[in-house]
């Protein structure tokens, strides 16, 4: 059995709470969205539902584009991050 992070331990092991502990152990770097699904372990159709309000709410961020495929990263400078 995989240990699971502090942050599902506390908050449940839900698709949001998996994507936020991502982001939250790979803050300095960015991701396509393909990856951040495969490497949160979240269904990438799920992580499309939950995607738009994560970037409406300037939770994520778009970084740059890298061969076609948009790259984002956490927003740090987000207060709701900061918490």
């Amino acid at each position: 059995m995989e240990e699971q992070s502090i942050l599902i331990q506390t908050f449940g092991n839900y698709p949001l709470i998996r994507i936020f502990g991502f982001f939250m152990y790979s803050r300095d770097f960015d991701y396509p969205i393909t990856e951040i699904a495969k490497n949160a372990d979240v269904n990438f159709q799920t992580l499309k539902k939950l995607w738009p309000k994560l970037e409406q709410d300037k939770i994520v961020v778009s970084t740059r584009t890298m061969a076609g495929s948009a790259l984002y990263k956490i927003n740090t400078g987000n207060l709701v991050v900061k918490s």
